[in-house]
């Protein structure tokens, strides 16, 4: 599909970035969400770089007035065109966790971010998603995955997005009447500040991965979890 209109969370940096660069690539029409639109000096660049295609706009996804007055300003952008893609990628990791001194205070900020902030954004976008056609994408981790946990590790991180997993499935519930597709997407181990730098893929070529997988999406998609190939992950 051509000249979508996309919303892209978390966009200043990483995999959120090179999701803007794919789209605009594309030739779709972006807007990069970010807590900090001022400091996003590259998202600022390539706006100059596409007048009118690209927007940055403010976003704390774990604030219910940030994310209220995102959809204020996006109706605004889009003029009455439905919203063909929203992805949800901001997120949060706190590593180097271990048993016994796990914070209640990154469990809480973990599920605030990962989790439910992206299910509540989608709340408040759904007016603005077109009907039939649109995506929404969580990106989600394998590490969310409690079939394939063998292992104690990130535990806040893991928590999160498990919770983020079941938002997606009842999501795709809730808007399968609508025609929108909800899925989550695990991108693999990305070179990014999240990470780190021994993860072998690079963001654009993981974004360009998971940009075919949402191409592909049919209407029996929704409420699936799937990885860079497409593939089904388990629950």
């Amino acid at each position: 599909m051509s000249s979508r209109h996309c919303l892209v969370t978390g966009a200043n940096r990483g995999l959120g970035l090179a999701f803007v660069r794919g789209l605009l690539a594309r030739g779709d029409r972006v807007v990069a969400a970010c807590r900090h639109p001022g400091r996003a000096t590259e998202l600022n660049r390539l706006a100059g770089l596409h007048p009118g295609r690209l927007h940055v706009l403010p976003l704390d996804v774990t604030l219910a007035r940030s994310r209220d007055e995102l959809a204020r300003e996006l109706a605004l952008v889009l003029d009455g065109a439905g919203l063909d893609l929203l992805l949800n990628n901001a997120g949060v990791l706190r590593g180097g966790e271990r048993f016994g001194q796990v914070a209640e205070a990154d469990l809480e900020q973990s599920l605030r971010t990962n989790a439910i902030g992206p299910f509540l954004l989608v709340q408040a976008l759904a007016p603005l998603l077109a009907d039939g056609r649109a995506v929404v994408a969580n990106l989600s981790s394998e590490i969310g995955s409690i079939a394939g946990r063998h292992e104690f590790r990130t535990p806040s991180y893991a928590i999160g997005k498990a919770a983020q997993n079941m938002g997606t499935v009842l999501l795709a519930r809730a808007l399968a009447g609508r025609g929108i597709r909800v899925v989550a997407l695990h991108p693999g181990w990305v070179h990014t500040d999240m990470g780190g730098p021994a993860a072998p893929l690079d963001p654009d070529e993981a974004a360009t991965a998971l940009l075919r997988v949402i191409d592909r999406l049919g209407p029996d998609d929704s409420g699936r979890f799937l990885d860079g190939q497409g593939r089904t992950l388990p629950w």
